[in-house]
């Protein structure tokens, strides 16, 4: 399984330095950006497209046609329309979930950004991740986009990952601390 997930990650490596190298050299970084948002809300809100980058059932024909259809009509941008439709010629669509991580974090590096993955038992507020970052950019000293998932499971308070670093002030974790030492004690 990690052979397969270690070839996942070359191929969109390979992918993503291309698209960005192309995407720097024509200054249309922030457009790329924005389309990677669009098809990250895209495969995270529709399982027939996750269903079509992943199943070999689909000819690379049908995959290309389905691509363009969905290009057309999120609006993507012409370096990530041809780049999909390439991919689907090849066979490689597979990639794309690695291949927007990838993307994303040679963008972020270029304009000197990090990335925290934050996970919160419910929905922040713009002032909220507003806040978060401020705090995060005066703790890190670089710009800090914020990606939050909501888990439910955490009670409260916030998990944030930053880089190898993370912190978990969510409740489920104090109560399983606050478990744990009891056990101890009785």
């Amino acid at each position: 399984m990690s052979d397969s997930s270690s070839m996942s990650s070359g191929i969109a490596a390979r992918y993503g330095t291309a698209v960005f190298e192309l995407a720097r050299d024509a200054k249309t970084i922030d457009a790329v950006e924005t389309d990677l948002d669009a098809l990250d809300a895209a495969l995270n809100s529709s399982a027939d497209l996750r269903d079509l980058i992943r199943s070999p059932l689909y000819s690379r024909e049908s995959q290309g046609k389905a691509i363009d259809a969905i290009a057309a009509k999120m609006g993507l941008g012409d370096l990530v329309g041809n780049t999909l439709r390439l991919m689907a010629s090849k066979r490689r669509l597979f990639v794309l979930p690695q291949l927007i991580t990838a993307l994303r974090g040679l963008i972020a590096e270029e304009k000197g950004e990090v990335t925290a993955d934050v996970r919160s038992a419910k929905e922040l507020s713009a002032a909220q991740r507003d806040a978060l970052a401020a705090k995060l950019k005066a703790s890190i000293g670089k710009d800090v986009k914020i990606n939050t998932t909501v888990d439910e499971s955490l009670i409260g308070g916030l998990v944030v990952k930053v880089g190898s670093k993370m912190i978990d002030t969510s409740i489920r974790s104090k109560l399983a601390a606050l478990q744990n030492t009891m056990k101890e004690v009785g």
